[in-house]
């Protein structure tokens, strides 16, 4: 960010980590710059090394933030994830898949309490792929099904799971 900030007109966190953009960079930001995140929770910027600044609130969840040399920044949602606070958050879609997501995940562990310790899991493939399979023909897409010999070339069965439950998409 120190090489960044006087560079950049768009400054976007994305890290899941805290003090990411700080005042010192901010002052160093060119006139009018815009600071948003959508990695995480208020934390990576530091909004409140800036609250006692002079805030023109331009429209809702946009501020003009003016500091003493008179130079100006765009702080769009106070620092909270943009997406929640300028936008409807996540499409529909996209909450159906996570949401599919848990449901089948709490139906694995109803039908197969045996199979797992009190412990946190990743969702099995099968389960991962079952969800994906579910929504293909929302968006207007069909999985074309592996031949025998393609399947055994990278050794998986023709119905899945295509990846080891190692593999993160």
């Amino acid at each position: 960010m120190k090489e960044a900030a006087p560079l950049g007109n768009i400054f976007v966190t994305c890290t899941g980590n805290i003090d990411v953009i700080t005042r010192a960079h901010m002052e160093q930001m060119p006139h009018e710059a815009i600071v948003c995140n959508i990695g995480h929770f208020d934390s990576e910027i530091d909004i409140a090394s800036i609250r006692e600044l002079d805030w023109e609130n331009i429209k809702p969840q946009v501020d003009h933030i003016t500091f003493p040399d008179g130079k100006k920044i765009i702080v769009l949602a106070e620092g909270r994830l943009v997406n929640l606070g300028c936008a409807t958050g996540h499409p529909s879609f996209v909450m159906s898949n996570s949401f599919t997501n848990q449901v089948l995940a709490q139906i694995e562990l109803w039908k197969n309490p045996e199979e797992y310790e009190n412990k946190v899991y990743f969702l099995p493939k099968k389960l991962d792929e079952m969800v994906a399979r579910l929504h293909l023909q929302k968006i207007g897409a069909t999985l074309t099904t592996m031949s025998k010999k393609q399947a055994d070339y990278i050794g998986v069965g023709i119905e899945g799971p295509y990846k080891p439950d190692y593999y993160r998409y």
